[in-house]
C-alpha cells in the first residue's frame, strides 16, 4: 500500500494503485471506446447479481445516496406507498428522501442494535395492505449490523410487493443475487466493496420492473428510467457528463475482483479481516457494539474504552502511525467504528492493532482496567 494512510472506512476506501493508474487517461464521453466500457461494465454488475436474462443495471453520477434518491424517485408512483425498515442513519435518510419526494410512507421503526425481522415485516404488511414498496438497508453502517434481506425479501414477494434494497456496503463484499434477494432493484456504489473511486452510484434491477418507472420520477437529471434508457438506446451513452475516470477504475476494479477470485473470495478476505480485528481489540481491551450473529464483515462498532475517551486524539494519534478510522454514529452509545473492507489485508489488520495498541498505551485508556476485554464502555 503506497498512500499515506490506510483508510479503514466503509468507503471511499483504500484502493490498489492499479485501479488509481487506470484513471490516468482522458475519455470523451461521446466516445465509442468509452461507451463500451459503460456496457461492460452494466454487464458485469448483471452478472455478479445472478446474471439473468431478465435483469439490467443503470449507471447514475453522485454519491451513493444520489442513486438511492434516483431509485426512490423514480420507482415509486405518485399512487405507492413505501415502507421503510429504519434501524440505522441510512435507512432514516431513505425514509427523508422519500417524505422530501413526497411519498406516503410507512417508518417500521427499530433500535439501531435491533436487526429487522421477517414475522415483524410479515405483521406490518398485513396491517398496510396499501403498500406498494419495501426498502431496506443490508448492511447498515451505522452499527455495522446486516439485516436479514433474504428473509425479508420473502416476505415483500409473499405480499406481491415489490423490494428495493440499498446494497450500498455490501454488493460486492457479500454473495447475493437478485433471486435470493426477490428484490426488484439493488442500490449500490463505486466506492465501496468493488474497490473503485467515488463518482457514480448504479442500480441492478429487473428489467420488467425499470420498464414499469417510466414517467415517474420527480427529478429531471435522477430520473433513474430516462438514465436507463437512454444507456440502453445508445450503447452505454449517459444523458449528462460523466465521470469518465472513475469509470475506468472501476472496470480496472472490477478486473481485480474477478482475479481475485469473485465475491466469493472478497467476501472471505473482508471477514478475516473483520475476525481478526475483532479477536485483536479484545485483547487490547476494545469491545464491539454489537454480538456477532448481527456483526457485518464490513465495518465493526467498538465501545469507548472509558468515560471521556477523546476520540479526536485516538484519531490523531493512529493517522499519524499511517491508519484512518470512522467517528461513531449510533446515538444511544459513545463508539467509534473501523472498516474492514478495500485494499486490506492480513498484514494491515496486524500492523494496525499493534498502533491501537500503542496508542491506548500513550493514552493510558486501560490504567485502572489492565485485563484484556475489560475496557469500560462509554
Amino acid at each position: 500500500m503506497d498512500s499515506e494512510y490506510l483508510l479503514l472506512t466503509p468507503g471511499p476506501l483504500s484502493t490498489t494503485a492499479t485501479v488509481r493508474a487506470a484513471m490516468d487517461r482522458d475519455l470523451s464521453t461521446w466516445d465509442a471506446d468509452y461507451n463500451g466500457i459503460v456496457q461492460s461494465i452494466r454487464q458485469s454488475l448483471v452478472a455478479m447479481l445472478g446474471g439473468d436474462a431478465d435483469a439490467t443495471s443503470v449507471l447514475m453520477q453522485g454519491s451513493g445516496t444520489f442513486g438511492v434518491e434516483a431509485t426512490i424517485g423514480s420507482v415509486v408512483p405518485a399512487s405507492g406507498q413505501l415502507l421503510v425498515i429504519n434501524n440505522g442513519a441510512y435507512g432514516a435518510r431513505i425514509l427523508e428522501i422519500a417524505r422530501r419526494l413526497g411519498i406516503a410512507t410507512i417508518d417500521a421503526a427499530l433500535s439501531e442494535t435491533e436487526p429487522a425481522s421477517a414475522e415483524h415485516l410479515d405483521r406490518l404488511l398485513t396491517e398496510h395492505p396499501g403498500t406498494t414498496h419495501v426498502a431496506t438497508v443490508h448492511c447498515e453502517t451505522t452499527s455495522g449490523m446486516l439485516n436479514p434481506v433474504e428473509s425479508l425479501g420473502n416476505v415483500v414477494a409473499n405480499h406481491e410487493m415489490s423490494f428495493i434494497v440499498d446494497a450500498m456496503s455490501s454488493m460486492g463484499g457479500i454473495p447475493m443475487t437478485l433471486d435470493s434477494l426477490s428484490a426488484d432493484f439493488v442500490i449500490s456504489s463505486a466506492n465501496k466493496c468493488i474497490q473503485g473511486v467515488p463518482g457514480f452510484s448504479f442500480v441492478v434491477a429487473r428489467r420488467q420492473a425499470m420498464e414499469n418507472c417510466s414517467g415517474n420520477s420527480r427529478s429531471l437529471s435522477l430520473d433513474l428510467h430516462h438514465q436507463w434508457s437512454e444507456m440502453e438506446a445508445h450503447n452505454g451513452k449517459w444523458r449528462f457528463t460523466s465521470p469518465t475516470h472513475t469509470v475506468l477504475a472501476f472496470a480496472q476494479a472490477l478486473r481485480e475482483l474477478e482475479t481475485e477470485g469473485g465475491v466469493p473470495a472478497r467476501s472471505d478476505r473482508y471477514t478475516r479481516n473483520q475476525r481478526r480485528l475483532v479477536a485483536g481489540m479484545a485483547e487490547i481491551g476494545f469491545r464491539p457494539l454489537l454480538p456477532t450473529s448481527l456483526q457485518s464483515p464490513i465495518i465493526t462498532s467498538f465501545h469507548d474504552p472509558v468515560a471521556d475517551f477523546d476520540f479526536a486524539r485516538f484519531y490523531g494519534l493512529l493517522k499519524q502511525r499511517g491508519f484512518v478510522i470512522y467517528p461513531g454514529k449510533v446515538t444511544h452509545a459513545d463508539t467509534f467504528r473501523i472498516g474492514t473492507i478495500g485494499d486490506v489485508h492480513d498484514t494491515d489488520i496486524q500492523r494496525l492493532l499493534d498502533a491501537i495498541a500503542e496508542v491506548a498505551g500513550l493514552m493510558t485508556l486501560f490504567a485502572n482496567n489492565p485485563t484484556p476485554g475489560s475496557g469500560t464502555p462509554g
